[in-house]
């Protein structure tokens, strides 16, 4: 279990510590949403978790097979519904390196799409993953 700790701010902005590593974020509400956005809001973090969860059992999995990763990228946008407001849709690219057979590379989408936070997500959320 972990814990993390929020203070609400002011003016639509949280600081959130990371309790076992002390690390800290800032959250603001954004603009679309009576916010400043001068930082993640807390759908652009959920829109992260989920490419970075991919893209870290991708590497995970590839180490155990002593595939090189080094280089992947990957970027996500985020799509918003109006009422009720939430993330409608997630794009999700990975861009894998070159060099790495197709049998690892299939093996590695489907581990990769099988992170804890894309099957964490609510079902009425849209996700498209795709590897490059």
């Amino acid at each position: 279990m972990v814990r993390i700790d929020a203070t609400y701010d002011g003016d639509l902005r949280c600081t959130a510590t990371h309790e076992p590593s002390g690390g800290k974020l800032i959250t603001d509400a954004p603009v679309d949403n009576m916010g400043k956005g001068e930082s993640f809001s807390p759908t652009d973090l959920l829109a992260t978790s989920m490419l970075t969860c991919v893209m870290t059992i991708v590497a995970i999995r590839a180490d155990s097979k002593e595939i090189d990763v080094a280089g992947m990228t990957g970027s996500v946008e985020k799509t918003m519904a109006a009422s009720p407001r939430r993330v409608a849709k997630l794009e999700v690219v990975v861009n894998l390196p070159s060099g790495i057979s197709m049998e690892d590379r299939a093996w590695l989408i489907t581990e990769g799409c099988n992170c804890p936070v894309c099957v964490s997500v609510s079902e009425s959320m849209e996700v498209d993953v795709t590897f490059q």
